[in-house]
This record gives C-alpha cells, structure tokens and sequence, in this order.
C-alpha cells in the first residue's frame, strides 16, 4: 500500500537528496491523475483564478473559490500531500489568517501556503500553533503583481538577495516546512536552498532547489493562450483537444452509410 504523504515525508526528501516533484490541482480528476502519477505534493493555487475562472490576475480570487476549488481535488483523497493557497487580502491580520486557514482545512486541505516574508510572520506563527501545517512563498509574489507593476525576477540587487535570504530563515524558524521560491535569481535560490534545512520548492528559480512546482495546465500545454517563458510544455493537450472535437462535430454531418 502506498503510504500517504507527510510533510515530515516532504522534509525527509530534501535530507535524502530526493528531488520533489510539485503540481497544481483544481478539481477532482486533476488531483486523482497527478495523485495516480505519484506526484508527493499537490497545491490548489490561487494561479486557479487565471487558468480555470479566466481572472486576469490571483487577486480577483476569493476564499469562497478557493474552498469551492480545494474540496473538489480533496474529493480524490489523494495520497499526495494536497494544500491550498490563503488567496489576496485573506491573511492581513492575525485572526484573519488563522480563521481563514481553519476554512481551507476544512475543505480538505492539509496545508495552506501564503505570500511573504517578515510583514507576514505573526499570522505564519499563529497559522503554525493552531495546528496547521505552513508552506511559505517567496520571491515573485502574485498577489503583489498590482502594486509591483507585473511579474519581476527578484534578488539581483544585493539587497533584495539579503533579505529572500532572511526571510526563508525566518519562516523557517517560524516552523514553516517548505517554501516556494518563485522567480528567484539562480544563485540566489541555490543559496538559500543550501541555508536552510527545510525544501525550498522552485518556480522559475532555477535547478538547484530542492523540488519544482509547475502549473500542471502550463507543463501539458492545457492553456494555450500563455504560457511562461521559463516552462517548456511537454505535451499539447489544448490541441488534441481541438482535433478530437472537431472529428466529432465533422462526423455529425457525414451520413451513415447503409449495407
């Protein structure tokens, strides 16, 4: 029997050298195929809110959406460890973040995941002493794209490098048991990889943290429309989807021929 996975399982994996393979999930077969897979870890990200509800951005995503969205893939009972993103605005006060993590455990999620560093360590610490497990996210910030004016690689200053550096410390300290770097400069995510005893998880980070994560829509090509410069789809799944179905709508018209 396979053994359901831990976040003392995912931490084990960086100790032992062991890569950690990462994908988003938003519904039920999706969970239930990566699960099937042997994927280890699962995350309904607000990244949901472009790719399903057609959202031009993560801040338009609501904790109801999200509860909606991490019951469905929870709904496949995967082996996979499976969390869910605390979406925009939905963790700006203590209180706010441990209630609000509170809903997503209870829509299935066995961890939940936000966005920041030391201005968000209170809620961090209180999410972590009520019980419920805490991956960070460092780096590109989603739900800062607004305010930042897109999306940016951070750490080529020295002091932006000071800081992701600090800031994984402190949420490793603060009992965080992994954390994504999202486009995070090469170096810089092989230094604080190296730093911490925790995995660090990339996106567009580079190869030397200890796991990557994927939008699973970007890595089959499932969405056509946009896809990173830093993702190299390995199937085209929007395609052979357009091909099937027009065979299908092309043989509604042709007759069926008679003996």
């Amino acid at each position: 029997m396979i053994k359901k996975v831990s976040t003392g399982m995912i931490r084990a994996m960086k100790a032992c050298g062991e890569k950690i393979a990462a994908l988003t999930a938003y519904d039920y077969p999706m969970a239930k195929m990566l699960d099937e897979a042997g994927i280890p870890l699962l995350l309904v990200g607000d990244s949901v809110g472009m790719v399903v509800l057609g959202y031009p951005d993560t801040t338009h995503v609501t904790m109801a959406e999200m509860e909606h969205h991490v019951a469905a893939a929870a709904r496949a009972k995967p082996n996979a460890l499976l969390g869910g993103d605390l979406p925009f605005k939905s963790y700006e006060t203590v209180d706010a973040a441990v209630s609000n993590a509170k809903r997503l455990v209870a829509a299935g999620a066995e961890f939940v995941k936000a966005e920041g560093g030391r201005e968000v360590l209170p809620q961090v610490k209180a999410i972590i002493a009520a019980g419920i497990p805490f991956c960070g996210h460092l780096g590109m910030l989603p739900q800062h794209v607004l305010e930042e004016g897109g999306y940016h690689i951070k750490g080529k200053v020295e002091a932006e490098h000071q800081r992701l550096l600090d800031d994984a410390k402190l949420l490793a300290e603060a009992g965080a048991f992994a954390i994504v770097l999202e486009l995070v400069t090469p170096p810089v995510a092989r230094e604080i990889s190296q730093a911490l005893q925790i995995p660090t998880i990339g996106i567009g980070s580079g190869q030397d943290c200890d796991g990557q994560i994927l939008v699973t829509h970007d890595l089959v090509g499932g969405f056509p429309w946009f896809t990173p410069r830093f993702v190299k789809p390995r199937a085209h799944i929007a395609g052979n989807i357009k091909s099937v179905v027009g065979e299908w709508k092309n043989a509604l018209q042709t007759p069926p021929t008679t003996a």
